[in-house]
């Protein structure tokens, strides 16, 4: 089953921002966040280990412009999608929130397939996009060049297209293990044909180009009935 993607509500209204997220929740896709001001948004965002897919912004926040604060996520170098979710829907109010650097404008009232098929639609442009760039461990991981680079020793690795997608897997998974079925399914689709062996000479072969030592992993880890990445050394760059 695929890692749920993590979204970011910033909504002053506390009862529209909670049946949001149930909604969300509901379909087991995505996993959400709350915020009820720019202030409480820009905490969560900074705060140790923060992961976030998408936001999903309110206009008329009680501290902010949600324009004015999207434009500051852009100047921060936050790249992930910002679709927002408001009532001023007036052709001039939809032009300012796509200047101010969101990916998309949805007006209230919406329909949720249409906002998560948004969403869904954002993710998709963004994950393929220069700007899907990951931090883990000395590398920076860049999926949509499949490639890694290592600043420090100054050199780039080269990945496959199944090497790129275990990582970027791995990577979704936040720390967390994957079972090797759930890996497999991910990385080849259903194939009767396959078996754990492919699986687990992609990843010996991805441990010959992430680790300073392969016979001592500390970034790709085995866990029981599948893998993971290291928590600790691993962090979310440019998003």
């Amino acid at each position: 089953m695929p890692v749920p993607r993590h979204i970011l509500i910033i909504e002053d209204d506390a009862a529209l921002r909670a049946t949001l997220a149930e909604q969300i929740l509901s379909g087991g896709e995505f996993s959400a966040d709350e915020a009820e001001s720019a202030a409480e948004a820009e905490a969560k965002l900074a705060s140790a280990g923060a992961r976030y897919d998408a936001i999903l912004l309110d206009v008329g926040l009680p501290d902010a412009d949600g324009r004015e604060f999207c434009a500051k996520l852009r100047r921060d170098g936050r790249r992930m999608p910002v679709i927002m979710v408001t009532g001023a829907d007036a052709e001039q109010d939809v032009i300012r929130g796509l200047d101010s650097g969101a990916n998309d404008y949805l007006a209230k009232p919406y329909r949720l397939p249409e906002l998560l098929a948004r969403v869904r639609a954002q993710l998709r442009m963004f994950d393929n996009s220069e700007d899907a760039t990951f931090l883990i461990g000395p590398y920076v991981f860049r999926p949509s060049l499949r490639l890694l680079q290592e600043a420090v020793r100054n050199r780039k690795i080269r990945l496959t297209d199944k090497e790129c997608a275990i990582l970027k897997f791995l990577y979704r998974a936040g720390g967390k293990a994957v079972a090797r079925q759930s890996l497999m399914s991910e990385v080849w689709g259903y194939n009767s044909a396959m078996t754990t062996h492919t699986l687990e000479t992609h990843v010996y072969r991805l441990r010959q180009k992430l680790e300073a030592d392969p016979g001592e992993p500390r970034l790709l880890l085995t866990e029981y009935g599948g893998y993971k990445l290291d928590a600790t050394v691993f962090e979310v760059a440019s998003r």
